[in-house]
């Protein structure tokens, strides 16, 4: 469909003021904290993004977007993280080595103290998705990040679990591709790449498993994340969302998927690299000291989530035994791993849920 909404807009955000703060990690990327203030507050949510999305997920123009209903609903001072994993950034078009250990140990704290750096010491209530929320919780649990009042994870945390095909794609996917097929990166805009490159004809070789839609970049996500399924209901999604997919989704490097796919079979969240000096502080296993974490979760998770399946499931079980009675879960009917956050209703369906959570762990 015809291109209708301004790629890396902020028009989505009605009635507030909109100010950009950038900051640097240890290890030399660029990151960026947009800041949606319509009223000052106690409590402040800090909102992170999955791996190539983008803080855009929360500020879409086309329904009622996140940050525009917390602030309808008292929390007038909501700050969106673009990390490394942000498609706003060039880093996953790019040939690198990063791990979900790079942005727990670097991006996470920058950005918390950054924010910490405007607001001082008022509570901190964190809402996340996908990898986002898999490393906010890795941060969390690894104690490089402190002082969180809440934590919201939408479809996986510390225990990731898919598909037996998704597990396949994880462990043969990415060396097939750095030496095989010859990109390090996959992009959802493949289907608009020049005939006969090699992107175009990956795109033309997944088109035909995902006869769902007529999309090219839905397929290439389905493909890219999805056990063979969409990442999203269909018919939670706006048809104006649907068609700007490649606005809203970036390229994804590939190397992540080895640490995912470590994770995986480990069936919890562990460090990639034990010989990594640079990551001597983070645990192996950042279950290992859960019982410390006092931070309250709440564990979303669509019924219909294709991409990482009973994870949080899994991930709330797994803590309840821990700490009896401190995270919560809330299975969302009809939602799949992407729509919560992005569906059309997610507004009446999704938000109210997060929001009843946020002001019962208010001041």
């Amino acid at each position: 469909m015809d291109q209708r909404i301004a790629r890396f807009t902020h028009a989505g955000v009605a009635d507030a003021k909109v100010s950009v703060h950038p900051f640097a990690t240890e290890d030399g990327l660029g990151l960026n904290l947009t800041r949606f203030r319509r009223a000052d507050c106690d409590d402040v949510v800090l909102l992170v993004h999955g791996l190539t999305t983008s803080s855009d997920m929360y500020i879409m123009p086309e329904h009622e977007n996140l940050v525009n209903f917390l602030h309808d609903s008292g929390f007038g001072d909501v700050w969106a993280l673009d990390f490394r994993m942000s498609g706003r950034f060039p880093y996953d078009a790019e040939t690198h080595r990063y791990t979900l250990d790079d942005v727990a140990q670097y991006d996470h704290p920058a950005a918390v103290a950054e924010l910490r750096r405007h607001i001082g010491d008022r509570r901190v209530h964190v809402i996340s998705h996908c990898l986002g929320s898999v490393s906010f919780a890795m941060a969390l649990f690894a104690g490089t990040v402190t002082g969180i009042a809440s934590l919201t994870c939408n479809s996986v945390a510390l225990t990731p679990r898919t598909s037996r095909w998704s597990r396949i794609k994880l462990g043969y996917g990415p060396a097939a591709l750095e030496y095989v097929l010859g990109p390090s990166h996959l992009d959802p805009r493949y289907g608009t790449a020049p005939v006969l490159t090699r992107g175009w004809m990956i795109a033309k070789a997944v088109g035909p498993f995902h006869p769902g839609c007529d999309e090219p970049a839905c397929h290439m996500l389905s493909f890219m994340w999805g056990g063979g399924k969409p990442i999203f209901t269909h018919a939670k999604m706006s048809p104006v969302t649907h068609g700007r997919l490649p606005d809203l989704f970036g390229s994804v490097g590939v190397h992540y998927y080895r640490h995912v796919h470590k994770m995986v079979k480990a069936g919890r969240a562990v460090k990639y690299d034990p010989r990594d000096p640079r990551h001597a502080a983070l645990p192996a296993d950042y279950l290992e000291g859960a019982a410390d974490v006092t931070t309250p979760i709440l564990f979303l998770t669509g019924d219909r989530n294709h991409v990482f399946t009973d994870s949080n499931i899994v991930c709330h079980r797994t803590l309840e035994a821990v700490t009896p009675g401190l995270h919560e879960l809330e299975i969302l009917p009809g939602y799949g791993h992407q729509d919560p956050f992005m569906g059309a209703a997610s507004a009446a369906e999704v938000f109210p849920q997060v929001l009843d959570f946020l002001k019962r762990k208010a001041g």
